[in-house]
């Protein structure tokens, strides 16, 4: 991974500057999950490294990501989530994302 954080990058982390935990919240819950370019790839909000990687939803990287939070406890926060995109953009595949992690166990 690069040195150089990219623009949407550093205003995600930004965004995140002001709350207590320093991270994304709307409404204040921390989101995990960020999505991008209709579902193909996420920031993921990862609380206990303090990094947000830009990942494809689909590759082994999403999945350990999501695996190391859900080992922090984050598990079922991230599902719902998940759940949540799956309802609200059900042609953007968040479905299949959810599906490939369940399978792969990565949520707890």
């Amino acid at each position: 991974m690069s040195g150089k954080q990219s623009k949407t990058s550093r205003a995600s982390v930004r965004a995140g500057a002001g709350s207590a935990s320093g991270a994304v919240s709307v409404l204040g819950e921390v989101k995990y999950v960020i999505p991008l370019n209709g579902g193909k790839n996420a920031y993921v909000r990862n609380i206990t490294t303090g990094r947000t990687p830009n990942l494809r939803t689909n590759s082994d990287a999403f999945v350990e990501e999501i695996r190391s939070l859900a080992a922090a406890g984050h598990g079922a926060k991230i599902k719902a989530e998940l759940e949540s995109l799956a309802a609200e953009f059900p042609d953007h595949g968040w479905d299949a994302a959810l599906q490939r992690l369940v399978d792969a166990e990565a949520l707890g």
